[in-house]
């Protein structure tokens, strides 16, 4: 299977999401912590899942996978805290339940207070609204603390390195078993920003690409682990060279599932979203080197500036938002470089 490009990080799912991904020239999606599927016991279970392949088989969409579950049937998990183990066999369950619809790919976060930012409104090229993240700002809190998969409620003790390192692990060690088991495949997704920093209380373990090495160590080179490519977050650790050593370590050994496709201007302390192509890596440049490794998986769109007429950039994810002339941009823009390199 060659590279393609998918519909993705689809919060809310409905008739002008679908339609959105057809007049786009895409023919699959992939979601994060949608909205047709509550979990409401603690899981993701058969019936919600079957319901979400069935209704994007009948738009003739494909499900390439499925991005974080919700919070609350995690952070016990991530934070080390009692009923970490009801959770995990929740999450047992999740994959189980995944695997019996034909849905094989789950990503997770390791971030119990959730991506930072500093700036929800930062101004970017032309004017068009950005998200931006500078080190010297954090003192007045998180500006994404109010989205719906950030806790609402600050750590009672916390978290440090040591101790994030060793939930990750008793998370592998429970859960991988049964990825293997039923052909699952868990994607982590890099620290949103990747600093070396506690923020919020909570260290950040993932932040440089030793550190996902490290991570595929942890997993014992299972089959079953790999990453989510997010290369606006590994471009916010050291730019195009920091993204061609992810490539180059993770790649030819099949242990990068997917990408998310953004860039950013500048790299930790302080950084700002942007369009592509005028950010710290060269995305044709990328996308040869990942297919030169044999990846085969998918791309998506991630996040997008607004441009005039647009929504918003995060905190809006209505489907009327999420439709948006910034995105249909970025989407074009990587069929054009997918059809340039004759990838697409």
């Amino acid at each position: 299977m060659t590279i393609r490009l998918s519909l993705g990080h689809i919060d809310v799912y409905d008739d002008r999401t679908a339609t959105f991904a057809r007049q786009l020239g895409l023919t699959s999606v992939q979601f994060h912590t949608p909205n047709l599927l509550p979990g409401e016991q603690g899981f993701w279970s058969p019936e919600e899942l079957r319901a979400l392949r069935e209704r994007c088989d009948g738009d003739g969409l494909t499900i390439e996978g499925l991005e974080n579950i919700p919070f609350a049937h995690f952070w016990k998990i991530q934070r080390g805290l009692p009923g970490r183990d009801e959770q995990i066999d929740n999450y047992r369950r999740t994959i189980r339940n995944m695997a019996a619809v034909g849905i094989d790919l789950l990503g997770y976060n390791w971030l119990p207070t959730y991506v930072w930012r500093t700036d929800m409104g930062a101004v970017g090229r032309g004017g068009a609204r950005v998200t931006a993240f500078d080190l010297a700002d954090v003192g007045a809190g998180n500006a994404l603390a109010l989205y719906r998969l950030s806790p609402a409620a600050p750590l009672e003790e916390p978290l440090t390195t040591e101790q994030m390192w060793a939930n990750h692990q008793y998370f592998l060690d429970a859960v991988l078993p049964v990825a293997e088991e039923v052909g699952v495949r868990l994607a982590l997704h890099p620290d949103d920003p990747p600093i070396d920093v506690p923020l919020g209380g909570a260290a950040r373990i993932f932040t440089s690409p030793g550190s996902l090495a490290a991570a595929r160590a942890q997993a014992k080179e299972s089959p079953a682990w790999g990453v989510n490519f997010c290369l606006g977050t590994v471009s916010e650790m050291g730019g195009e060279d920091a993204v061609n050593e992810v490539i180059d370590t993770l790649g030819p050994v099949g242990a990068i599932f997917y990408a998310h496709f953004r860039d950013v201007q500048g790299t930790v302390p302080a950084f700002r979203e942007c369009f592509l192509g005028e950010g710290n890596y060269h995305p044709a440049r990328v996308i040869r080197r990942l297919h030169d490794v044999g990846f085969d998986g998918f791309l998506i769109d991630d996040h997008v500036p607004a441009v005039i007429g647009d929504r918003d950039t995060w905190m809006d994810i209505s489907s009327e938002a999420y439709c948006s002339r910034g995105r249909a941009h970025a989407i074009g823009y990587l069929q054009g470089v997918l059809n340039a390199l004759d990838l697409g």
